[in-house]
């Protein structure tokens, strides 16, 4: 009896080679050819914090490019705050 969703599943008749339609490792045949977006990684920037939600996040460009990003509670941007107080002070 054949089934009729034999090719959608993959599934070969015996008998028959199976080949790849791709060069990709097993793990990613089913997950398509795209490759992701590429973001430029500039850090020509400003610094910068904004509030998102209940938390801040804060954006600091480094020297060899790209930015450091760092998500703080309310109270752990007091805390920085007051530790680079007293720094400068």
């Amino acid at each position: 009896m054949a089934d009729h969703h034999a090719g959608a599943y993959g599934i070969m008749a015996a008998g028959t080679a199976a080949q790849p339609a791709h060069n990709l490792p097993h793990e990613f045949a089913g997950r398509g050819r795209h490759m992701a977006a590429m973001k430029p990684r500039t850090g020509d920037g400003p610094m910068e914090v904004t509030k998102e939600g209940r938390s801040y996040v804060m954006r600091v460009p480094l020297e060899g490019g790209g930015r450091l990003v760092v998500e703080l509670k309310a109270d752990e941007a007091k805390e920085l705050g007051a530790k680079l107080l007293e720094v400068f002070a």
